[in-house]
């Protein structure tokens, strides 16, 4: 099985925001953050998929997720190279 780490920012709001997350359907994911149906903190915005990287096991793509979220300079690192 696939496992994806993925990026997404806001697209609406008046607050810009960006989410961190793993899956293993980023399409099925990103219509559930769309739909107020995914993680609490993105209700309410729509979101539009910045990043993804692909990972063979669950437990690195939780490992690397859980890297980017404790390390904000990686994560602006790698939205600034995509804006």
């Amino acid at each position: 099985m696939t496992f994806f780490v993925y990026i997404i920012k806001s697209i609406s709001g008046k607050i810009r925001k960006t989410y961190v997350g793993y899956t293993i359907n980023i399409d099925k994911r990103l219509n559930a953050h769309n739909n107020n149906k995914g993680a609490k903190s993105t209700k309410g915005y729509k979101w539009k998929l910045m990043y993804k990287k692909k990972f063979k096991s669950k437990s690195d793509a939780m490992k690397y997720e859980y890297y980017l979220k404790k390390n904000r300079k990686e994560k602006l690192k790698i939205i600034q190279k995509i804006d």
